[in-house]
């Protein structure tokens, strides 16, 4: 359906709900589920250019070719680590490992499945059938361990798996260990980058992870966040890789559609992850979060130092500057404050804008608001004081839930949701709705007397 940013005076084409997003006019209806991010990579292994659903952690293995503890998907366990389910993009290509075994008369073709250096860690093994029948007992491996065995006798009745595909004539001879070759990793180039933020204008999701450094990409990723968030309606989240050059945080986005990561973390093995690993665990926990809760001094698992580990002087830059960072405070690694990248602020974009809590419940509202408004409003509920009085009911026990769930505060029910039966008429309907979200405690003031 058709949305986004309403502005007065600008005719709207296509059937749909707009919405005027200013702060005291925030609309939602109902709240739906939270967790999803998607996220683009280049990968030794997976289907390209395909949208790779990660829900728990075997399917990591299964879709993109390695434990989700491998150094190769660091940024995908760390997103998991607070997401609930992960839409993974390979962005690119490569060549595809391949092997042959046996005679003149009798050759078997090996193929990886997919394209990537993970094809390299596949070897194909074939002796006599253990049971005595005049067969021979194949087996795929990767990285030594047995991921499929089949009993055959010709190269026609090898059946693909997960991993290779088979062709030959003949009889299987037998093999020690048949070890695949020339698969590459092949390099993502800027078309892909935009043929993947195209792509995922039909999918549903709250957060992107974009772990790329390149500035020009990054400028990219941020138009086209608010150009989904003000153009089409869709109320997502971004998250990037912030920079600090010589000491000072640079912000580039100013946005609270765009979550800017300054600086990363240790974890317990040693292992240090900069900004771009950062982003996803990130983006996990931004769409994690529920609309009551904030990520402000959340720890990060697994995390025993931040990377680098920022001063009292430089932390008080980050904030200033819009960035979300990771502070040692002795004893564990968390967020300093769960902020976006906003920082200039408008009479329409005040200083809340900022919060991250805050933008989820204004999403939250938005989003919501438009998909139950397409399920069950639009081109079914009539265009008159009954159905205003409809979706007023509606609206307003929506609203009475989000109050008790503390996500919005003072509401007022006769005037906090008001139609305008002058101005809809036709096929338009005019809504002003105040909302006042609510926002964490962060910060504690004491005046201690001393007696």
């Amino acid at each position: 359906m058709a949305g986004g940013t309403w502005i007065q005076g600008v005719e709207k084409v296509r059937p749909g709900l707009y919405m005027n997003f200013k702060i005291a006019a925030l609309e939602r209806i109902k709240s739906g589920d939270r967790g999803t991010v998607t996220m683009p990579l280049e990968l030794s292994w997976g289907a390209s250019h395909t949208f790779l659903k990660i829900e728990k952690d075997s399917d990591v293995l299964e879709l993109l070719g390695y434990d989700i503890n491998d150094p190769k998907v660091t940024k995908v366990r760390e997103a998991k680590k607070r997401a609930k389910t992960l839409l993974i993009y390979r962005l690119n290509g490569g060549d595809k490992a391949k092997a042959t075994f046996g005679t003149d008369a009798n050759v078997t073709t090996v193929t990886a499945i997919h394209t990537g250096t993970r094809g390299n860690d596949i070897s194909v093994t074939s002796e006599d059938d253990p049971s005595g029948e005049a067969k021979k007992l194949v087996k795929t491996l990767v990285s030594g361990r047995v991921v499929h065995q089949q009993l055959v006798v010709s190269a026609s009745e090898l059946a693909a798996n997960a991993w290779v595909k088979f062709s030959g004539t003949g009889t299987v001879d037998k093999t020690a260990g048949t070890l695949l070759v020339g698969g590459t990793d092949g390099k993502a180039i800027g078309e892909d980058h935009t043929a993947y933020l195209e792509a995922t204008e039909t999918q549903h999701f709250e957060v992107i992870a974009y772990p790329f450094e390149d500035a020009s990409l990054k400028i990219s990723f941020i138009s086209f966040i608010k150009r989904m968030r003000e153009e089409e309606g869709k109320k997502i989240q971004g998250v990037i890789a912030g920079s600090l050059n010589n000491g000072a945080f640079q912000n580039i986005a100013d946005y609270e559609g765009i979550v800017s990561v300054g600086n990363g973390v240790v974890l317990l093995d040693g292992t240090a992850l900069g900004t771009t690993d950062a982003v996803a665990w990130v983006a996990g926990a931004t769409a994690g979060a529920s609309i009551i809760q904030s990520n402000t001094y959340s720890a990060y698992e697994g995390a025993v130092d931040a990377n680098p580990r920022l001063k009292n002087s430089q932390v008080i830059d980050a904030l200033k500057k819009g960035q979300f960072v990771f502070v040692h405070d002795g004893v564990k690694v968390k967020v300093e404050q769960d902020i976006n990248s906003l920082v200039s602020y408008s009479q329409t974009r005040n200083g809340r804008f900022s919060k991250n809590r805050v933008v989820r419940v204004l999403d939250a509202i938005a989003n919501d608001f438009a998909r139950v408004a397409n399920d069950s409003y639009i081109g079914k509920i009539d265009n008159n004081a009954d159905g205003h009085a409809l979706l007023k009911a509606a609206a307003n026990q929506y609203l009475r839930d989000l109050q008790d769930a503390g996500a919005i505060q003072n509401v007022d029910f006769i005037k906090d949701f008001e139609i305008d039966p002058a101005r809809s008429v036709g096929d338009e309907v005019y809504v002003n709705l105040g909302v006042q979200p609510v926002d964490s405690m962060e910060k504690f003031f004491f005046t201690v007397e001393v007696r």
